[in-house]
C-alpha cells in the first residue's frame, strides 16, 4: 500500500471534513461571542465602523504604530501601513490615509514571524498526558484538531507562517486555513520524510514522487540520526543525490536533518536547499554551506528546553531514554558554540526555526531571544532571520516577510521594540494574517485603545 493510500484509508475525506467543520464552527463561535479570535477582516477599535462577521472590511485598513521594522533591517517612524484586500497597499506618512484606523500607539509593527521548522501535529495525548504515539486512542479527527490548536497558538504568538516537517494531518489544516475556514498561520508541509528506511535511490525517488502527488510543498530528508543517539550519518551520497535531485524535478525544495559535518557536507554536495539542526557542524562545513548557497536552520534552545521541561511526558518513548536526555544536555553548549561560529561565517544564511514539538507551540519567539541573549546575535539581524530571510528560504521572498507595498499583510504589533529589547517578541498585542485581524489587545498607557 502506498503512502497516499495509507493516508486516505486512515483519514477519509468524510472524517477530515467533519473535523474541519467542528473547527470552523468553534472559530465562528469565538468570533461571534466576543472571544479573542476575529476572523472577520478586523474588528474595528471603539468608535469606528466594522464589517459583518466573516466579511472583509470594505474600506482600507490603516495601522498606525509608533515604529515599523520593515523585516529587511530598516526602521521607520511617523509612518502608517495601509492594507487593502489582504495586501499592503501603501507605507505612507502617518495621518494621510482614510479608512478603518487601528491606533497602535505604544507598539512596533513588523512582519509576522516565519518559523521554518515546526511539527504541527505533535501533541500530548488526552488520556495519558504523554507524547502522542501510534496506538493512541486519539482518532484521526483528534489529530487534525490538535494540529489546528497548535496552529492557533502559534498565530496568537505572532507566527504567521510555519513550515511543518511534517504529517498527513497538516494537509487538511493547511487547506482549511488557506480557504479562510479556520484562523491560523500559512502552512507549508513536507507530509512524510525520506529516511534510511525509505530504501535505495530508486525507492527514494519514488517516495519523493508520492509526496509531490500527495500535496507536499517541500521534501524533508533525514540524513543523520537524532542527536539523542549521536547524530551520525544515515544516508549515502547516492541516496541524498536521489532525494534532492528528485525534489528539484518537481520544483520542490529539499530540507535536510543533518547534525554531523559529514551528513551536512553530503547534503551540500547534493545541492539540497537547507540544513536543519546542524548541532555538530565544524567551521569548514559551515563555510561550505555558505559557498554553495544553502540555508542553515539551527535549533539551539527551544527544542532542548521544552524536552527538559516536559521530560516526564517524553521519557521512555522511543529514543527518549535517560541516555538520550543526557546526550541532549551535553549537546546544548556544543550547539550554542556552533551557532556563535556560524554568525562569523561570511555569507552564511542563518534562518529562524525552532523544531517546535509537543509543548513548544506558541513559545517559538523564545528561540530568537536566546540567540540574541546567549548566542550574541544582533537583535535586528535576529528579526531579519525570522522575516525576510526566512521568507527567502521558503522561496516566498517576493510575497511575505517584508513591510512593503504589494506584499501579503501578515503583520504583528509588539509592546516595545525588539531591535532594542528582543524580549518584546514575547509581548504580542496585535496579529494580522492576510489582512484579517486575529488579535488586538490594549497597550498599557496608550490613549484611545
Amino acid at each position: 500500500m502506498t503512502f497516499s493510500q495509507k493516508m486516505y484509508s486512515r483519514m477519509t475525506n468524510r472524517r477530515l471534513n467533519a473535523a474541519v467543520a467542528r473547527l470552523a464552527a468553534a472559530a465562528w463561535v469565538m468570533a461571534g461571542c466576543g472571544g479573542e479570535a476575529d476572523t472577520s477582516g478586523g474588528a474595528a477599535p471603539a468608535g469606528t465602523a466594522s464589517a459583518d462577521q466573516g466579511e472583509p472590511v470594505p474600506t482600507a485598513i490603516v495601522l498606525r504604530p509608533d515604529r515599523i521594522l520593515d523585516g529587511r533591517g530598516g526602521a521607520l517612524t511617523g509612518t502608517e501601513v495601509v492594507v487593502r484586500d489582504g495586501r499592503i497597499a501603501a507605507v505612507a506618512e502617518a495621518g494621510t490615509t482614510d479608512g478603518l484606523v487601528y491606533d497602535l500607539s505604544g507598539t512596533t509593527l513588523l512582519p509576522g514571524l516565519i518559523d521554518t521548522h515546526v511539527h504541527l501535529g505533535w501533541h500530548f495525548d488526552r488520556d495519558t498526558g504523554r507524547l502522542h504515539t501510534a496506538g493512541s486512542t486519539d482518532t484521526p479527527e483528534d489529530e487534525v484538531l490538535y494540529a489546528a490548536a497548535n496552529a492557533w497558538s502559534m498565530l496568537q504568538s505572532g507566527v504567521t507562517t510555519v513550515q511543518s516537517l511534517g504529517g498527513p494531518e497538516d494537509i487538511p489544516v493547511r487547506e482549511a486555513i488557506a480557504a479562510g475556514a479556520l484562523p491560523g498561520p500559512r502552512i507549508i508541509t513536507s507530509v512524510s520524510p525520506v529516511t534510511a528506511g525509505t530504501g535505495d535511490p530508486a525507492a527514494i525517488r519514488a517516495h519523493v514522487d508520492e509526496m509531490a502527488a500527495a500535496g507536499a510543498d517541500v521534501i524533508k530528508i533525514f540524513a543523520s540520526a537524532s542527536i539523542r543517539v549521536g547524530g551520525t550519518p544515515t544516508l549515502s551520497q547516492e541516496q541524498l543525490d536521489a532525494a534532492c535531485g528528485q525534489a528539484r524535478t518537481h520544483g520542490l525544495r529539499a530540507v535536510v536533518h543533518a547534525h554531523s559535518s559529514e551528513s551536512a557536507t553530503r547534503a551540500a554536495l547534493a545541492d539540497c536547499h537547507q540544513i536543519e539542526h546542524g548541532a555538530l557542524l565544524d567551521r569548514p562545513t559551515l563555510e561550505l554551506l555558505a559557498e554553495r548557497g544553502l540555508y542553515y536552520d539551527p535549533h539551539i534552545h527551544l527544542i532542548f528546553d521544552n524536552y527538559f521541561t516536559n521530560v516526564e511526558r517524553y521519557i521512555g518513548i522511543g529514543n527518549y531514554t535517560e541516555e538520550g536526555f543526557a546526550q541532549m544536555r551535553a549537546a546544548v553548549p556544543v550547539a550554542l558554540e556552533v551557532f556563535r561560529e556560524a554568525l562569523t561565517v561570511p555569507g552564511l544564511k542563518t534562518v529562524f526555526g525552532t523544531d517546535a514539538v509537543a509543548g513548544a507551540h506558541g513559545h517559538n519567539w523564545r528561540e530568537l531571544a536566546y540567540r540574541v541573549q546567549e548566542g550574541g546575535q544582533d537583535p535586528m539581524a535576529a528579526v531579519v532571520s525570522a522575516t525576510s530571510l526566512a521568507a527567502e528560504s521558503l522561496e516566498l521572498g517576493d510575497a511575505i516577510g517584508t513591510v512593503t507595498e504589494g506584499f501579503e499583510a501578515d503583520l504583528i504589533g509588539l509592546e516595545g521594540d525588539p531591535s532594542a529589547d528582543i524580549e518584546a517578541l514575547g509581548r504580542v498585542v496585535f496579529v494580522m494574517r492576510a489582512g484579517r485581524v486575529h488579535r488586538n489587545d490594549p497597550v498599557a498607557g496608550s490613549a484611545g485603545r
